[in-house]
């Protein structure tokens, strides 16, 4: 079983001359998953080579056995910093494709040509693809078969507006994820800010925030399995 991890390559958080990144936990927790089951893991980005961390989810406040975990791997690490360009891969050497968060996608993975054709050959090979907190994102721009939005129609969950305004960024993000999914068509839902909160809706799986990341891989699993 083979499962794609696509990452962003954005390191700049708007104006505010500040870094961003990819958020630690939503990385670890699904890579560990993943791992744990066997899978063999690609690691995408759009540039490729060392993705950069959000240096926030790096505080302590915001470790977690994953992470911790992470932080000991030397193996994980060394994958993590060198991850493939997609312009390398294929779309059928995979079984799924996950995305962690973040605020980089916000701003690199929204409209890559790369990762757009990507999710939809996914999608339309009937394959799982699978995302959480910034990461539906990538799926804002996706269409299926017929020229449609991909999420149209479909019950989605992302990082609410509530949870972007509780941060302070909702005037630094370029826009609102759960406006722009709602745009799309979905039938955006959500739970309690910062609770896990997986949603799954035939081969598309989206997790809420960072506490979604582990449930949001196990469900993909799950899928494939």
């Amino acid at each position: 079983m083979k499962i794609a991890m696509v990452l962003t390559s954005h390191d700049q958080l708007g104006n505010t001359g500040k870094s961003t990144g990819f958020w630690l936990e939503e990385f670890a927790s699904p890579y560990y998953v993943f791992k744990d089951a066997g899978v063999d893991i690609t690691l995408l980005t759009p540039k490729g080579g060392q993705p950069p961390v959000d240096p926030k989810s790096d505080d302590p406040e915001n470790q977690t056995e994953s992470t911790r975990r992470f932080k000991d791997d030397s193996e994980a690490q060394k994958l993590l910093a060198s991850t493939k360009k997609l312009t390398d891969v294929r779309f059928d050497d995979y079984d799924a494709i996950f995305y962690p968060g973040g605020h980089g996608p916000m701003w690199d993975l929204a409209n890559n040509k790369d990762s757009i054709r990507f999710i939809e050959a996914m999608a339309n090979a009937g394959k799982p693809v699978a995302a959480v907190c910034h990461g539906p994102v990538a799926m804002v721009n996706a269409k299926d078969k017929s020229g449609a939005p991909l999420l149209k129609g479909k019950t989605i969950t992302a990082f609410t507006d509530s949870e972007e305004e509780a941060v302070g960024l909702t005037k630094v993000v370029p826009f609102l994820l759960e406006d722009s999914i709602k745009e799309q068509g979905a039938n955006f839902k959500r739970g309690k800010d910062w609770g896990p909160y997986v949603v799954e809706d035939g081969n598309i799986i989206t997790g809420q925030n960072p506490a979604s990341s582990a449930e949001a891989a196990q469900k993909l699993l799950r899928k494939l399995h």
